[in-house]
């Protein structure tokens, strides 16, 4: 049966009513669609974002959350978020998991923190959780704790010093009640010049008085101020005391203060002190009483060209031969042998001074030029008697006289070769060094003394051959 077909005039409604329906199913899908689909935005970064915003948010309230205490142990253990890590703990990031892990960093030291931190003012919090704020309060009262304990322990020191020493207020206190005044060196030396000065004094006070004064005048500003009040010249004129002891030890105090004291030096020149020094050596005093003033005289000429020249003029080289000739003065011409050493070379070094500064006319050595002292030596006969010298039995004393024939070599070569006892004494102590050297390097010294007086010897033998 063929089917009828509808007539055009119901066919218009038919379709109208339709298309109606399919507009509420189209308005009706939209309505329950998920509006990001159709957004121009990613929405992976905006997720991304909000995540972001909420852990931001997360960890600026964390100063007043609660917070978890994380209990380390010796292995490390991954730290969440929201734990609070103890004092004395190790933190690492791992950085293949990204994860924060922590353990105990020294367990000793730990517990040691753990058992200062109870000896010390506790908090009174929960075990298991704090707050920032809880923090900040422990940290502030730790420190007020410690300023407190250290307050204790300087108090604690003070009575301690106060229990050993007094204040000066107290002992200035206690002196005047004595009669006891706390005097100054300058006062001291005051008191001394007077009491040696003295005619009331005894001898034994007065030796006493410059064997204190002695110690005083090392020091170049009291040694300059014995001179400031005339106690140097007091003591100057105590060489001329009849009493030797009183020479020995006036000699004592001088050398001490003419040693390297150019302005003391000078007014002891002024003041007589190098005739009066010479005239004691020139004549029979006892052996110790010439002792200290050759120590006197030493200290007085050297560094000193105007006293050296003084010392030429006045006939010293001969008093000084006249000195070591005596018997019984081995000792003493060792020291006299040893200042003139000291004289010819500190010339000498002055002269090479001049040269390597290439000052032609400086005032030192235009003072030392004035010094005509090699040439009295020669004429003195000091040539022949420094060479009589190394028949000393002593090493030291050869020393020191091998080391003024080698300075006088210059001047007395011609004398030198003329004498055939210097050779067979050199020859002699030549055998003599060679063995001691000998027996040096055989205990394995490498500086030896007498390898050093061999090499001496054997320089004056080559210069004389």
């Amino acid at each position: 049966m063929v089917p009828q077909s509808l007539p055009p005039s119901r066919m218009v409604p038919l379709g109208m009513l339709l298309g109606l329906l399919m507009a509420s199913c189209f308005t009706f899908c939209l309505s329950h669609q998920n509006p990001n689909e159709f957004a121009l935005i990613n929405s992976e970064k905006s997720s991304t974002k909000e995540s972001e915003r909420k852990e931001t948010k997360a960890e600026e309230d964390l100063d007043t959350e609660v917070l978890e205490v994380f209990h380390p142990t010796q292995d490390w253990q991954a730290l969440q978020p929201g734990q609070a890590v103890p004092a004395g703990s190790h933190v690492r990031l791992n950085l293949q998991t990204g994860a924060r892990e922590v353990k105990l960093q020294y367990e000793d030291k730990f517990r040691n923190n753990l058992k200062r931190l109870k000896r010390g003012r506790r908090l009174d919090i929960n075990t298991n959780t704090y707050t920032s704020q809880d923090l900040k309060s422990a940290l502030a009262k730790f420190k007020e704790g410690a300023e407190v304990e250290s307050s204790k322990e300087d108090k604690a020191r003070q009575a301690e010093v106060k229990r050993f020493f007094r204040p000066i207020e107290e002992l200035k206190k206690e002196f005047d009640e004595l009669n006891i005044v706390i005097e100054t060196d300058m006062q001291i030396m005051v008191r001394l010049i007077n009491k040696f000065n003295s005619s009331s004094s005894s001898l034994e006070e007065k030796i006493a008085a410059l064997f204190d004064l002695e110690y005083y005048v090392h020091q170049m500003d009291n040694a300059q101020d014995l001179l400031s009040f005339g106690g140097l010249q007091v003591v100057i004129n105590g060489l001329n005391s009849t009493e030797p002891l009183v020479k020995e030890y006036a000699a004592f105090v001088l050398g001490a203060a003419f040693s390297s004291n150019p302005k003391v030096q000078v007014e002891a020149v002024e003041g007589g002190a190098l005739q009066k020094l010479l005239v004691i050596l020139a004549t029979e005093q006892p052996l110790t009483a010439k002792k200290k003033v050759l120590f006197a005289l030493c200290s007085l000429l050297r560094h000193f060209p105007y006293a050296q020249q003084q010392f030429l003029k006045l006939g010293g080289l001969q008093v000084l031969r006249d000195l070591v000739q005596e018997k019984s003065t081995e000792v003493l011409a060792v020291r006299v042998v040893t200042l003139l050493y000291d004289l010819v070379t500190e010339k000498m070094f002055a002269e090479e001074e001049a040269e390597l500064t290439r000052d032609t006319s400086p005032e030192k050595l235009h003072q030392y030029r004035q010094v005509h002292l090699l040439p009295g030596l020669r004429e003195q006969g000091w040539c022949e008697i420094t060479a009589r010298l190394l028949a000393l039995p002593e090493h030291d004393a050869r020393e020191k006289v091998l080391q003024t024939l080698g300075a006088l070599l210059a001047t007395c070569r011609d004398l030198y070769h003329q004498d055939p006892q210097l050779s067979r004494t050199l020859s002699s102590l030549q055998a003599e060094y060679q063995a001691l050297a000998a027996l040096e390097l055989q205990e394995g010294e490498d500086e030896g003394y007498f390898r050093e007086l061999l090499a001496s010897v054997n320089s004056l033998l080559k210069e004389l051959r």
